[in-house]
């Protein structure tokens, strides 16, 4: 298939959306707009800086400048010549991100009106085209996303936090509306690429591929390839279609079957097969597969290829799990128990067309931390295939939300059918990758209805329709090997029976208080899986001079550029206010209180962060297989802003970077807290194989030994290797150890609080880490 770009340099003319304003190209003729070169892929609002309209929107409160221009109406404009075409082929013009609500028009014709800026939008346009010779004009309308879900009145049973309302009907990511973790941002852009593509009449229809089960003491893989083909032959008798598939070059399969109809579905067995693993379990060898559609003569009518992992992935889990009756949530992959440790993927970047110049690097440090699951939050845009390709080739499971969050969404048959349209095209798009793990209904809707002001009638969310019959159908349809989640974390109807469905989840978002990370909040949840978790770290110092006026870094309080990097969507808001003194009061909990100089500040809060991670991560890891995972929140910022993240937007690594890549080692030794007076040490192989070295844990100042042992693990197995005493004053303990040859270190925070700032500082200069985590990037 031919594909010509229409990325690169277009025109942008825009103005107030009024009332009676033009909705069609011959109407725009003449009105007094401002207009302006944009760039495609691209966001208005970078183009707006560009030219000089706007000024850098991170810095100080300039991301308030954006509020009047929510109500604008922004009109792309190009010009392409009619593209060669084969007798029969179809010109297809295709956008891989349009936001949002659009009219598309080529040479004055209207030939869409996609209001989704989710999925990719095709159109049909090969008698819109020209045949004169002469170019065509390409104009698409974007109207205010605003104004048009101000055109919707919520009904009593929906729902949405703060200035979200006018999100609930409209199809954009939900942090786009303003967010804790985003700006508000209510963009509007051709965001990701614009593309011709000349649609033969024969081709591929839609293909999938899934691996019906594994075999490992076999080493064989049952596959299964359903394939159609498109064709406006009526005689295909003749043709057949051949099936190969290999590894590095050598074959694995090869058949051809005789073409009897448009559809055909083949199972085969892959023997000596080499099964995809996630990162720590094994290796992820990714087979090449092809189909070549075949006419009488043998001549390749159409191809199609793409890359396979061999691998079964399933989520055992009940609906409830009490301390009496324990449950289970957990991920098996090829027959074998995986314990998940990994992080919540967020936005890149609140302008979605910037997504790519992030991706590369912070999936290096999804690599260097040794992340082997992420969840695609759910209040984010999709992900594009090249994401999935480094999940793919790295071993990262992929948790992937459907784009609904926190609100309580419509529940009428339009909305079903716009969000039945949408899951139907992310799964076929993205179901190819071995990667990808489970599909989730939502984020926290669940809760939100549990939790909401709704009367107890109404509170059920498994009378949601959207998660509980419109998601599951399509999945069942279009993925019925993979699984699937209706809310995260899920309210069962089993959970909901109890009344108090937090105390009985088998996987659960742990914020709560947001108070000790040692408190009974964190300690007493019986959750065997934590899909949320976080703890606020101040951005290093170099950071925070990008994004504030240097009159505006001290002191944080009555600070309102720290409040709009906190990030509070609008000025008028409030409810964002208390995060930053509830990130110095998190500081307090070990220094007793927050420092009063702004390098102490950072320092301290980095400190409490990243102690209460490692914590968190360790209380899960430690605990295998009671407890089988843990994804925290989050790996990097995608906005300047100060956060729960452990990177910030400029690529800062706060001092939980460190830490994280400590804790989650495959073969990791953890020190536990007191129990009758002794600290039991733990380890944990996150490997199938069995793993052997030597555990030292000495104290910090004096280098004295406090415990030494040779020890020897199974294959993802947990070992109680022995125990220390418990310190009677503040201190820190290093834990050593080897693993087959390898050195690992981490640390552990021991005896009574407050700790004194000095005294840590002189810990991380003994780690090697120099207490200075404001100059690190």
């Amino acid at each position: 298939m031919k594909v010509i770009s229409l990325n690169g340099t277009w025109q942008l003319a825009y103005g107030l959306q009024r009332p009676g304003g033009p909705q069609t190209p011959a109407q725009l003729e003449g009105a007094d707009w401002s207009t302006i070169p944009a760039v495609v892929p691209g966001n208005v609002e970078l183009d707006l800086m560009r030219a000089g309209v706007l000024p850098e929107l991170s810095y100080a409160n300039n991301i308030y400048l954006l509020r009047k221009y929510e109500g604008y109406q922004w009109w792309y404009r190009r010009t392409f010549a009619t593209p060669q075409s084969a007798d029969g082929d179809r010109v297809a013009l295709v956008f891989d991100g349009l936001d949002c609500v659009a009219g598309v028009f080529v040479n004055g014709q209207l030939i869409g009106e996609p209001r989704n800026m989710l999925i990719p939008q095709r159109f049909d346009v090969t008698d819109a085209l020209r045949t004169d010779g002469k170019e065509n004009e390409f104009v698409v309308r974007i109207d205010s996303a605003v104004l048009a879900g101000r055109e919707h009145q919520p009904a009593p049973v929906e729902g949405a936090i703060g200035m979200n309302w006018e999100s609930l009907w409209i199809r954009k990511a939900p942090h786009m509306y303003g967010w804790d973790i985003m700006p508000r941002v209510v963009s509007a852009g051709l965001w990701r690429g614009v593309r011709l593509e000349l649609v033969p009449p024969t081709r591929w229809g839609d293909i999938y591929v899934a691996t019906a089960s594994t075999d490992r003491e076999k080493a064989s893989a049952a596959v299964i390839v359903d394939s159609h083909i498109v064709t406006d032959c009526f005689d295909i008798d003749a043709w057949q279609v051949r099936i190969s598939l290999s590894l590095d070059g050598q074959a694995a399969h090869n058949a051809t079957h005789a073409v009897i109809g448009t559809h055909l579905r083949t199972r085969f067995t892959v023997a000596d097969a080499r099964l995809w693993w996630p990162r720590g379990y094994g290796a992820q060898p990714l087979y090449d597969l092809k189909l070549d559609l075949l006419d009488a003569d043998g001549n390749v009518l159409a191809t199609h290829t793409q890359r396979i992992g061999l691998r079964t992935i399933k989520l055992l889990r009940t609906d409830i799990t009490t301390p009496e009756n324990p449950g289970q949530f957990v991920f098996v992959v090829n027959g074998e128990k995986v314990f998940a440790k990994g992080t919540n993927w967020v936005p890149l970047d609140a302008l979605h067309s910037r997504d790519h110049e992030h991706l590369a690097t912070a999936f290096d440090m999804i690599v260097d931390l040794n992340c082997n699951m992420i969840r695609c939050w759910g209040g984010n845009v999709y992900e594009d295939h090249d994401f999935f390709d480094l999940c793919d080739a790295h071993g990262v499971m992929v948790w992937q939300d459907f784009a609904l969050a926190c609100a309580l969404y419509p529940q009428t048959d339009e909305f079903a059918d716009m969000i039945r349209r949408e899951a139907e095209v992310i799964v076929r798009k993205l179901r190819q990758h071995p990667s990808l793990a489970l599909w989730a209904g939502n984020n926290e809707i669940d809760v939100f209805y549990h939790g909401g002001w709704l009367a107890s009638a109404a509170s059920d969310p498994n009378k949601d329709r959207l998660s509980r019959q419109v998601l599951p159908d399509v999945m069942r349809q279009l993925d019925p090997f993979r699984d699937y989640l209706p809310s995260s974390p899920y309210v069962s109807p089993a959970a909901y029976a109890t009344g108090n469905p937090y105390a009985v989840m088998p996987e659960d978002h742990l914020w709560g208080p947001r108070d000790d990370f040692k408190g009974a909040y964190y300690t007493k949840s019986h959750c065997h899986f934590v899909s949320e978790i976080g703890y606020h770290g101040c951005p290093n110092r170099e950071s925070l001079e990008k994004m504030m006026a240097p009159e505006a870094l001290w002191p944080w309080q009555d600070n309102e550029q720290w409040l709009t990097h906190a990030v509070r969507p609008h000025r008028n808001m409030t409810n964002y206010n208390a995060r930053i003194a509830l990130m110095a009061k998190q500081a307090a909990v070990l220094f007793k209180q927050a420092p009063e100089n702004l390098d102490d500040f950072i320092l301290a809060s980095q400190i409490s962060q990243a102690e209460a991670k490692k914590f968190f991560i360790e209380r899960f890891r430690s605990g295998k297989w009671q407890r089988t995972g843990i994804l925290w929140w989050n790996l990097r910022d995608g906005w300047p802003e100060i956060s729960d993240a452990i990177v910030d937007y400029y690529g800062g690594k706060k001092l939980a970077y460190d830490y994280i890549k400590q804790v989650q080692a495959d073969v990791c030794a953890m020190c536990g807290e007191a129990e009758e007076g002794m600290h039991p040490l733990v380890i944990v192989n996150d490997t199938l194989c069995e793993a052997s070295g030597h555990l030292t844990v000495r104290d910090a100042d004096s280098g004295q030994v406090l415990f030494g042992t040779e020890y020897r693990i199974e294959a993802n197995g947990r070992l109680t290797a022995g125990s220390v005493p418990a310190a009677p004053n503040a201190t820190m303990w290093l834990l050593e150890w080897t693993a087959d040859g390898r050195s690992f270190q981490s640390h552990y925070l021991a005896g009574p609080r407050p700790f004194m700032l000095e005294d840590y500082k002189r810990w991380l200069g003994i780690m090697g880490l120099k207490g200075q985590p404001k100059h690190r990037s």
